[in-house]
């Protein structure tokens, strides 16, 4: 038999399940709404969301992916946590986990994962001052595009 209690943390734990869908659907609406490279862009990683993505957005947004795909907190991604990261971060849903595993040893180190140039920031930051502004993404845009990368992530 329920008593007054049990009633009413039933009925608050259907208003919070309904609230979190009614959340949930409005999110999916407005991610519909939104082109798909919004939504996988360098847009994901843009801190302050000031339209200039940097080298420290682009690690720092790497670094929470890390923390986020460790389930087990011991430093390293092995392949299947790897896979969270894959999930979890659109931009790098076609990551390689070799690519990151740059000693080849089975465990992707956080330090080996966060120190990976972005390509956005490679193929666009012009002057080589690890930012990419509006200016260089339509420069990067217009014709006669095509200068060779360059590592300045470091």
């Amino acid at each position: 038999m329920l008593n007054g209690k049990s009633v009413r943390r039933i009925g608050v734990a259907v208003l919070l399940l309904l609230a979190s869908e009614s959340l949930a659907l409005a999110q999916s609406a407005d991610d519909k709404a939104r082109p798909a490279a919004a939504r996988s862009g360098p847009e994901i990683w843009d801190a302050n969301h000031d339209g200039v993505y940097t080298c420290d957005e682009w690690k720092s947004y790497l670094d929470r992916m890390f923390t986020l795909a460790d389930r087990n907190h011991d430093g390293r991604l092995d392949a299947k946590e790897f896979e969270t990261v894959r999930k979890a971060a659109p931009v790098l849903a076609d990551a390689d986990f070799g690519y990151f595993d740059e000693n080849q040893d089975g465990k992707i180190s956080r330090s080996e994962f966060v120190t990976k140039p972005s390509e956005f920031i490679l193929s666009n930051d012009k002057n080589g001052d690890c930012r990419v502004t509006p200016d260089e993404m339509k420069a990067a845009a217009a014709p006669g595009h095509g200068q060779p990368k360059r590592d300045r992530f470091h």
